[in-house]
């Protein structure tokens, strides 16, 4: 059936302002654009915009999508602002819990903390004598009580993992806190989650997701919860079946190669396969992220390889064996060294492009490297709301000139997407798109942290349609209003290009469609 979509804001994310008047859309695709009175006649069916803005669909570039469902499902800490509170939600969680049901959280960030105090596995043991497991926002850490520990078997005479730590205390009894694969320790102990569960998990998501304004999103969750075939089953189960989303997903490096032999399938257009996935280094906030010198802060530290030099050419060149590229977890200039070693040696098979993500911590010779390198970036401009002014301490004064560097790398012509990594963040794009502008929290007044590193209103935006749609090779028909494009929208109240700064993030969704459909209305 064709569909005209008129009388309201239309930007095409062509180029800076341009803008349509009216869209003509059919089997989920824009056909022609033009005036309402060109198209009107050519429609069966008709959407009156009234006065709403539309912008090509936005697309988070680097999210959890089935994590994210789980943290909706869960004890969510992210937004506890001390210690004391923390163990106050804890209690409050724990009174609908069996004797020795797990108590299991999520998001708390002692750097929200006024003493940025870290709770210890005694003051855990106070909550209750079942076993306790509170993942870190950044999912790089996690801390447990005694109870978890024990059922863990760590012990003083634990050895720590060669992917972790088990950070100790002067007695060498562990604090509760585990860095990096040391919390696999405890989380291993929990099971895996069924297809059903996964299958609840990500519908809840998909359904928030949209609520957000999202079309689809490129995202990290085959190789988390055992077999990979629950969690591609639950994303068949819900995604072109129950909902229009886009799913590109990318293949954790542990079950790739089984994924690979298996000739596993996909759904294409909704469901998308993606590169093969691999961590490099930690996060900054657990200090575990490389860097190729100490931490301003802790010089007894310059945080942790995931992988040595050896494993990380071997899992290159386990996707380049399929002729595939790979995404790279990288915050620190350490890690993006390391990697660039390897793909120097080993480039991305032609008329594809190796995703690097974050890269938080660069150095202008390491960007000259990367420019000659087929490679795309995912940023997560809402980093800076959640990191400054803390991470400034982290990296010292030095180290600040290509830090969170979004402007520099998008006037070096890279290919940029925009994305949350949710649930380690929040999910919603209008808050990326303010950080990207702003460089500051909600609420603050200055001129932003390193403001010289400030996005336009365009770039920003860009970094969520365009942007996204290139890093997963689809520049050619998503991200733009263009005829012969994927009839994605996300539909506003609020005109992004035009409204005060600080009311971005109050912009209201009201309506995400998906290849033609309206699949959330407000």
């Amino acid at each position: 059936m064709k569909t005209v979509w008129h009388n309201g804001t239309m930007y095409t994310m062509c180029a800076e302002g341009d803008q349509a008047e009216a869209l003509l859309t059919e089997d989920g695709l824009i056909i022609q654009i033009g005036t309402y009175d060109e198209l009107k006649g050519k429609a069966e069916k008709e959407i009156d915009l009234q006065g709403a803005v539309l912008y090509p669909g936005f697309v988070d570039s680097h999210m959890h999508i089935i994590g994210h469902g789980d943290k909706l499902r869960s004890l969510d800490l992210s937004k506890v602002m001390s210690a004391e509170e923390m163990l106050e939600k804890l209690h409050q969680a724990n009174e609908g819990l069996a004797a020795d049901e797990w108590l299991i959280g999520e998001g708390w960030n002692e750097n929200n903390f006024p003493d940025k105090r870290i709770l210890t596995a005694q003051e855990l043991d106070k909550v209750t004598t079942a076993p306790i497991i509170l993942k870190r926002t950044c999912r790089h850490a996690a801390l447990a009580n005694t109870k978890a520990l024990a059922l863990a078997g760590i012990t003083t005479e634990t050895p720590n993992p060669v992917d972790g730590t088990i950070v100790r205390g002067d007695n060498g009894e562990a604090t509760g806190y585990l860095l990096e694969g040391a919390q696999d320790l405890v989380l291993d102990l929990i099971g895996e989650p069924t297809e059903a569960s996964l299958t609840t998990s990500l519908r809840k998501s998909v359904d928030d997701l949209l609520a957000l304004g999202l079309t689809g999103a490129v995202t990290d969750d085959l190789g988390y919860y055992g077999d990979y075939r629950k969690p591609l089953q639950a994303f068949k189960n819900v995604i072109g079946n129950e909902k229009k989303f886009r799913a590109h997903l990318l293949r954790r490096s542990t079950v790739f190669k089984q994924l690979m032999e298996d000739d596993a399938t996909y759904l294409e257009p909704w469901i998308s396969r993606g590169e093969m996935k691999f961590f490099v280094d930690g996060a900054l906030g657990g200090k575990t992220a490389l860097l190729s010198e100490p931490y301003a802060d802790t010089p007894e530290t310059s945080g942790m390889a995931v992988h040595t030099d050896e494993e990380i050419v071997a899992l290159v060149k386990l996707a380049r064996s399929y002729t595939e590229a790979v995404a790279v977890h990288v915050i620190g200039d350490g890690a993006v060294e390391k990697i660039l070693d390897v793909l120097e040696k080993y480039p991305a098979p032609e008329g594809k492009r190796d995703r690097l993500i974050h890269v938080n911590v660069l150095r202008d010779d390491l960007v000259e490297r990367m420019l000659n390198l087929p490679v795309v970036l995912d940023l997560q401009p809402v980093f800076v709301s959640s990191d400054f002014p803390w991470v400034m301490d982290r990296l010292g004064e030095e180290r600040l000139d290509w830090a969170y560097a979004w402007k520099r790398l998008v006037d070096k012509g890279f290919i940029c997407g925009g994305g949350s990594d949710a649930p380690i963040e929040e999910a919603d794009p209008l808050l990326g798109i303010y950080a990207a502008v702003t460089r500051r929290k909600m609420g603050e007044t200055h001129e932003g942290y390193l403001p010289k590193e400030k996005l336009s209103r365009f770039e920003a935006i860009s970094l969520f349609t365009s942007g996204s749609a290139a890093t997963i090779g689809k520049a050619h028909r998503r991200g733009k209003l263009i005829a012969g494009y994927d009839a994605d929208f996300t539909i506003l109240d609020k005109d992004l290009f035009e409204v005060d700064e600080e009311k971005i993030v109050s912009a209201q969704v009201k309506m995400t469609v998906v290849g033609g459909e309206v699949m959330y209305k407000s």
